[in-house]
């Protein structure tokens, strides 16, 4: 397991004061992104010099409770699937101050080849990364 924290700002809240529901998705990412650091070059080197990415193919989102603006969003990453070309990621959110459960997201990616969007099997550093942190 990762965990990755990070305020939520002000962009992030809609009129009601709480953070958008796709916003959690821009924080999934965010998260994913620390998750590949242990990768070759990274998630930048993976996209950059590798063109290698993970785009969404699927993802379940259950609210529990909200984050507002000066909240701090608690998300540990673990990998409940691994398979040949795709991964399970899943995020459960909380509220760093008081550990309230506010959500948890289930990504499913899928390794591609950027330049020709065919999906290719996992890379073998990438493997061991999402092994690293299979539940």
């Amino acid at each position: 397991m990762i965990v990755h924290e990070r305020p939520v700002h002000f962009e992030d809240v809609d009129a009601a004061g709480i953070v958008f529901f796709g916003t959690f998705l821009n924080y999934c990412h965010e998260a994913m992104e620390r998750l590949f650091e242990g990768a070759d070059g990274g998630y930048v080197g993976l996209i950059t010099r590798r063109k290698i990415g993970f785009p969404a193919v699927k993802v379940v989102a259950e609210y529990k409770a909200p984050l507002r603006y000066g909240d701090v969003a608690r998300i540990e990453v673990t990998v409940p699937r691994i398979g040949t070309t795709s991964a399970t990621l899943r995020y459960a959110f909380s509220r760093a101050v008081d550990g309230v459960h506010v959500a948890t997201i289930d990504h499913v990616v899928v390794s591609s080849d950027l330049a020709t969007m065919t999906k290719l099997p996992l890379p073998r550093d990438c493997r061991a990364v999402l092994e690293a942190h299979a539940t």
